[in-house]
């Protein structure tokens, strides 16, 4: 009888350590990342403007005199084209691109831009503006541009990005890095693409991840960080009577077996 008891204890010992370690291979990034060298890098990866994006438009001209393009700049006060509001919100002093992908601009009216990343816009709006002024210098970033990071990393919560472009590797040093209880290789990444989400996966303990179409992230994208069994496990596994009852019934299963040896 005693013998038996002491398997018994002996094997669950055994199986809870075994699944509670953890291999490199678990918690390591980038396994190959030797095959990433002479890689060529997508440096000119530029996000596309999308309806209910805010923009934030700046004309200046390579002219002395900076009165000649006053017109084509928005009122900051609110009065202007396209934006709203005023206060310390840069959301509301921009330009928000309507449901049907336009912007309403100074002086040029109904411009199109959706589905045009940033320096298609620019080079738009200055061949437009050019009819009027000569030499004119536009600059556009997304305003509100933010990614969402949820689940098992140091900060989770709304990431700003200020210059219009991420990618994955960022955002996860971003967010505090994942911590022990996060799954590295199962990664979930929500996206909405003309109005309909789509789910993809990035595995960070590869290297082929530079190859997904995820690894550069889109303007609010969600991002979940999935916890390990381990995590889940002890989050509530034995703090729920059908966790107990399972143990229970898993030990006395093992008992009898043992036991008719």
């Amino acid at each position: 009888m005693f013998k038996s008891i002491w398997r018994i204890g002996l094997f669950l010992i055994s199986s809870i350590i075994i699944s509670s370690c953890a291999t490199k291979d678990d918690v390591v990034y980038f396994h190959g990342s030797e095959s990433l060298e002479g890689k060529e890098n997508l440096l000119d990866y530029e996000p596309r403007i999308e309806a209910n994006d805010v923009l934030r438009i700046n004309v200046s001209s390579s002219s002395v005199n900076e009165e000649i393009v006053e017109p084509f700049r928005m009122n900051q006060q609110g009065q202007g084209s396209g934006g709203g509001g005023g206060g310390q919100n840069l959301s509301l002093t921009g330009y928000l691109v309507s449901p049907q992908g336009t912007i309403n601009f100074p002086v040029l009216g109904t411009v199109e831009v959706e589905g045009l990343t940033r320096t298609a816009i620019q080079q738009k709006l200055e061949e437009q503006i050019s009819e009027y002024v000569r030499d004119p210098v536009v600059d556009v970033r997304i305003v509100n541009f933010s990614v969402t990071v949820l689940g098992e990393v140091g900060s989770p919560g709304r990431v700003q990005i200020t210059d219009g472009r991420i990618t994955m590797p960022e955002l996860i040093a971003m967010s505090g890095d994942i911590t022990y209880n996060g799954r590295r290789e199962n990664i979930k990444i929500i996206r909405e693409v003309n109005g309909i989400k789509t789910v993809g996966h990035i595995d960070m303990t590869e290297s082929d991840l530079f190859d997904s179409p995820f690894f550069y992230l889109k303007q609010n994208d969600l991002v979940y960080v999935e916890p390990t069994y381990r995590a889940v496990k002890s989050a509530g596994f034995f703090t729920s009577y059908q966790g107990i009852i399972s143990v229970g019934t898993t030990i006395i299963s093992l008992y009898l077996l043992i036991n008719n040896l």
